[in-house]
């Protein structure tokens, strides 16, 4: 996220999720206001993560989204067992440095991944 409004308003989420978990009072409304804030600065791409971030969140209760995999010599792809407040936290702090090229890349793993549990 670029706009320093935007940087304290994530902080403020990654935060509270860290605290109170997944299940954190007001985190929907959250991760909305934070879209505003990606809508703002025209980043397509974390404004949609982000929504599919809060839809999948009120259809599931959970974030048990499997967007993380680790390659072996052979470059086969595990998934990555990981619990589902430390999934969240993790693509929140992708979040803060969207535009680094391997964050990126890693966002768009979410995205494709939250579509099709979703759709």
């Amino acid at each position: 996220m670029k706009l320093a409004a935007a940087n304290k308003k994530l902080d403020a989420i990654i935060s509270k999720v860290e605290k109170e978990g997944i299940s954190a009072t007001g985190l929907i409304d959250d991760l909305k206001e934070l879209r505003e804030y990606a809508l703002k600065e025209q980043d397509p791409l974390v404004t949609k993560v982000l929504r599919l971030t809060y839809e999948f969140l009120i259809e599931n209760n959970t974030f048990d989204v499997q967007a993380q995999y680790e390659e072996d010599e052979e470059e086969n792809e595990y998934p990555i067992e990981i619990e589902d407040q430390e999934n969240l936290l993790y693509l929140l702090n992708l979040l803060k440095n969207a535009d680094h090229k391997i964050n990126r890349e890693e966002i768009k793993d979410y995205r494709t991944a939250l579509k099709q549990e979703l759709y």
